[in-house]
């Protein structure tokens, strides 16, 4: 196998392992593929509201697991952030299970010297924090809605047509889940200032962005089981969205978002005046 990728640091979120429409082949291709001195695993890692319904867990999931652990043996500093659909991990804040430290959540400083705060972000969700009810009751709705996104990309596979998610496209689509998205960020930036971070890393949302909001880096890992993202942060401190969608490494290219197994590389944000100051540490 030709050498993996090799970063600084790699975030990843929303695995949502326990269910069917996690992407696990395509995570552990994607792990084999890269590695990194630091990695953080930003939340809803495990479905444990799915598993709590009913029980999926294939070869794949476990060795996703088997993969980070033997990670986190070899060196990596693998840090979990837990969010909702994990929050029983929350019972274990503060220690440590086979190298792997579980937080809830941290500051991360860059290679040229921002720092970022790093947490899952539902804490931040309204219908997360007062209406559990009517947030599992969303989270079935979703599950049916990705239920759909699955035989809808086996019949495109029958046609020859590459992965395409028709479940973030009504998202997205939607003017009531743009707005949503809007708030989560501007929520996100408003902890990030709270925090005296330069910017912010999180996940729940299910939609992977880098971009600049109110002069804050806001940067979303997005998920594995829609858009199968990852975000990267490059030895100079430059942050990259890569997107994993066929198994087998391909080529990288810095063409975008659209290509399968390679990475959209953006610029890295200023919190000042646009200007970029890079230093390794």
């Amino acid at each position: 196998m030709e050498s993996p990728n090799r970063y600084r640091t790699i975030w990843l979120s929303d695995f949502h392992l326990g269910t069917r429409e996690c992407k696990a082949a395509f995570l552990l291709d994607f792990l084999r593929h890269n590695e990194s001195e630091y990695l953080y695993l930003v939340g809803d890692i495990v479905d444990g509201w799915a598993l709590a319904r009913s029980w999926h867990w294939n070869q794949h999931h476990n060795d996703v697991v088997q993969k980070l652990l033997r990670k986190a043996r070899k060196g990596t500093r693998v840090t979990y952030l837990p969010g909702n659909h994990d929050e029983f991990a929350r019972d274990y804040l503060g220690l440590s299970f086979g190298h792997v430290r579980i937080e809830p959540h941290l500051i991360h400083t860059l290679a040229d010297g921002r720092r970022l705060l790093v947490l899952h972000g539902d804490v931040f969700d309204g219908m997360i924090r007062h209406a559990r009810w009517l947030s599992a009751l969303g989270a079935r709705a979703y599950q049916a809605t990705l239920t759909l996104n699955r035989w809808f990309n086996q019949a495109r596979r029958r046609l020859g047509l590459p992965y395409w998610s028709l479940s973030a496209f009504l998202k997205h689509k939607t003017k009531r889940a743009v707005q949503f998205i809007a708030d989560f960020e501007a929520a996100m930036v408003q902890a990030a200032q709270a925090h005296n971070a330069d910017g912010i890393v999180c996940g729940h949302i299910h939609h992977a962005e880098i971009r600049a909001v109110d002069g804050c880096l806001y940067a979303n890992t997005g998920d594995w089981v829609e858009s199968c993202t990852a975000l990267v942060e490059h030895f100079d401190g430059q942050l990259e969205l890569v997107r994993w969608v066929t198994i087998g490494h391909q080529p990288r290219t810095p063409a975008g978002l659209s290509g399968d197994g390679q990475a959209s590389r953006l610029p890295s944000l200023s919190t000042s005046n646009g200007s970029t100051h890079l230093h390794r540490d």
